[in-house]
């Protein structure tokens, strides 16, 4: 099956999330620094003890923004793979568009709930749609 751009859109829509969840940590990041009076070269590293006096809420949506930089990288590597080898059948982009909801139902829960069982049951969730995502294409590809 030729390469269609359709293919990328799961992509296109996680880096937009990324771009929401970014311009939300800084919507809540900048004021709850200029409240608890921290000087903005004191957050140079993030160990410097700066996110003991943030609320937990503001942190969470910091938190959730590395976190769409860490595990991600392997969808967006599988969905560039698939589209480039031939692959994203209609299975492959279900699980892909799967993976992108989890995602932003992961964020949801991440930033405006402390339910962290729930945060991992969809982490969870997303990484076996991951598996799966792989499994095909090697499948594909080998078998």
């Amino acid at each position: 099956m030729p390469f269609q751009t359709e293919d990328l859109l799961p992509v296109l829509a996680l880096v937009v999330w990324t771009l929401i969840m970014f311009i939300w940590m800084y919507l809540t990041r900048i004021p709850a620094f200029q409240k608890a009076g921290i000087d903005p070269n004191d957050a140079r590293h993030p160990d410097a003890g700066y996110n003991a006096k943030i609320p937990a809420s503001v942190r969470s949506v910091a938190d959730n923004y590395n976190h769409l930089h860490e595990q991600p990288t392997i969808f967006y590597a599988l969905v560039f793979f698939a589209a480039l080898t031939g692959g994203g059948d209609n299975v492959f982009m279900y699980l892909a568009w799967a993976y992108v909801i989890l995602r932003v139902v992961h964020s949801f829960i991440q930033v405006l709930s402390s339910q962290v069982a729930q945060r991992f049951l969809v982490f969870a969730l997303g990484t076996i749609v991951l598996i799966i995502m792989a499994v095909k294409e090697v499948l594909r590809l080998f078998l």
